[in-house]
């Protein structure tokens, strides 16, 4: 009997994950079964089974493949104290959203996640995960606004908590709608312009918004109305 290696057991697990991410964006994930995906990576159910609980556990894991790399760097972009927090926040967006339009497994998976899952019973697992994903981003982007807030001296004239779900709306709402169509518009330089409007709009902005010259690119600076 051949002794497995730890390298072997990783090994089949990323087939299994690169099965998934194949048969759940070319089926949906209902419609994909475990033992359709332990075909197409070469193994077993058994092997399936070795490595994830369910069919749940295993679509976690494979956003987690793409999602915890992307929120690491994000934290840290976030974390950086030498930033203002807005121009922090803004920085963490824009590679978010780099990170979708440039890397075609992110934009796979994101695919699969916002287009191809139904959260039906033996995927609540999946719906929990997304709420923890979206909560943490949303305390993340309310901490950044608090702090800004408290930097500048004056309030907005909205909640806090309002204005971050404003911006994680208009965000997820934007990659939503791109992954759509791709080729509609530009995701970075759209999100750019818009979270610049946003952010302008609630009295946010710093070093970039209205009077930047290549805001919403446009050729010449944009002045605000009085």
């Amino acid at each position: 009997m051949v002794r497995r290696t730890k390298a072997d057991a990783q090994a089949t697990r990323h087939r299994l994950l690169d099965a998934a991410e194949q048969l759940f964006q070319a089926r949906g994930v209902s419609r994909t079964s475990l033992n359709d995906i332990a075909v197409a990576a070469g193994t077993t159910r058994g092997a399936i089974y070795w490595h994830f609980k369910d069919k749940a556990d295993l679509f976690n894991a494979m956003m987690e493949r793409v999602t915890l790399p992307m929120e690491e760097s994000l934290q840290c972009v976030a974390a950086q104290q030498s930033l203002d927090p807005i121009e922090g926040l803004r920085a963490a967006l824009l590679e978010a959203l780099r990170k979708t339009a440039g890397d075609a497994q992110t934009r796979r998976v994101f695919e699969v996640a916002t287009h191809k899952v139904e959260y039906v019973d033996e995927l609540m697992a999946v719906q929990q995960r997304h709420l923890q994903v979206r909560n943490a981003c949303l305390a993340r982007t309310e901490q950044a606004m608090e702090r800004a807030v408290a930097q500048r001296g004056r309030p907005l004239t909205i909640p806090v908590a309002t204005a971050a779900l404003g911006l994680h709306v208009m965000v997820d709402g934007l990659i939503q709608n791109w992954l759509l169509d791709p080729a509609a518009f530009d995701l970075v330089d759209s999100g750019r312009c818009l979270a610049d409007l946003y952010l302008a709009g609630l009295g946010l902005g710093g070093g970039f918004g209205a009077s930047d010259p290549v805001f919403c690119g446009a050729s010449e600076p944009v002045t605000p109305d009085a």
